[in-house]
């Protein structure tokens, strides 16, 4: 496990956190669920952290600690930040959220923010998310138009309403673009595990899949799918992801797009009303208009009309323009969903735990 600070003494840095911090020096910690180096989830995090610094300069701090486990590693990791004078914590992954709050009732004077999850159970504590689903409907879209075998593929983490309401828009999307188009999920229970994501992408490239989409944090599917000499395709997840967009030989690449999760706006706001003093508790979930969910560039390997299809869904969505949960939309077992130009409220959003109809397969327990 690795830990790093940043304004620490010797001392401090030896024990893991940096050293206490002025009255007049905010400090922001971090909590990570993967390695700084994921190349996805964790390491937007953390660049989202480094533009709060580079934003604030010497008038703040950060400290953070990566590959936390959820679960009671994670309550001890969140209590020693709380103790070694941690002005607010940020705590980036989903099951993070009862130990966010068990240690939030202890220090009251600290404020919590937690990423992706829905209790705030006590005043210093806030949530944030992204909406993630806009970027799945734009590289659905993009899958439905680029595979030639019809079958596209989605590695999915934990079935919490998250990572469905993103399966159901890829595979929504996909099917608008190509009515011939069958989706395969692979539940890899896991946000980061390079060796099982690269497994569940091999298996659905041995079954016919040549589109692939990742809702886990590590490059090991583009990787596994780079092995397939441009037969697949995949995106980038949570960060570009832009090293596997063009191969050695110029060709290339299996990244055809990415999602990216850019959390420097949300992180540069909250840690800077701290500071002046206009800090309130939210429930933030902010997506393509406020520009915390982007498109990174899409490649000359998507062809150009597909492109341009694409960049216009953006702008809509951008705009306020078009919703990817718009009706007419059924179930699974084909009852209706949403009505013809029906739009879905965030509230059922959030607690979506069905799949929408043509995808097969049931969702786990």
């Amino acid at each position: 496990m690795i830990r790093r600070t940043l304004l620490a003494t010797a001392a401090a840095a030896a024990m893991g956190f940096a050293a206490p911090a002025m009255a007049e020096t905010t400090k922001a910690c971090f909590v990570y669920v993967g390695p700084i180096g994921d190349g996805g989830w964790t390491f937007q995090h953390h660049q989202g952290a480094l533009a709060v610094k580079e934003a604030y300069g010497d008038k703040v701090e950060l400290a953070w600690q990566e590959s936390v486990p959820e679960g009671a590693d994670a309550e001890r990791v969140i209590t020693q930040m709380a103790l070694s004078g941690c002005d607010i914590i940020f705590t980036t992954s989903f099951g993070y959220m009862d130990a966010t709050n068990a240690v939030a009732a202890k220090f009251p004077n600290v404020k919590f923010e937690h990423a992706t999850g829905y209790k705030r159970e006590h005043p210093n504590v806030s949530s944030y998310n992204g909406r993630f689903y806009e970027g799945r409907a734009v590289v659905g879209h993009i899958a439905g138009k680029m595979t030639q075998t019809n079958k596209i593929g989605y590695i999915a983490s934990f079935p919490i309403p998250e990572v469905i309401m993103g399966i159901n828009s890829y595979f929504h999307h996909a099917k608008k673009a190509n009515p011939d188009v069958e989706l395969v999920v692979s539940w890899a229970y896991t946000w980061f595990d390079p060796a099982k994501e690269a497994d569940a992408a091999r298996a659905m490239l041995d079954q016919g899949v040549d589109v692939i989409t990742a809702h886990t944090d590590s490059t090991a599917p583009l990787a596994e799918i780079a092995k397939e000499g441009g037969k697949a395709w995949g995106f980038g997840q949570a960060s570009d992801m832009a090293a596997f967009a063009t191969n050695d030989d110029g060709t290339p690449g299996p990244r055809v797009a990415s999602i990216i999760d850019d959390w420097s706006p949300y992180y540069v706001k909250r840690v800077g009303q701290l500071m002046d003093g206009t800090y309130e508790q939210v429930d933030s979930w902010a997506g393509m208009p406020e520009g915390e969910v982007v498109i990174g560039e899409m490649t000359d390997a998507i062809p150009a009309d597909v492109r341009a299809e694409a960049q216009a869904m953006i702008d809509a969505i951008t705009a306020g323009e078009y919703h990817p949960f718009t009706g007419p939309m059924n179930k699974q077992d084909g009852t209706q969903f949403l009505a013809e130009g029906e739009v879905i409220a965030d509230g059922p959003l959030l607690g979506m735990n069905f799949y929408i109809e043509g995808i097969s397969g049931d969702i786990p327990n």
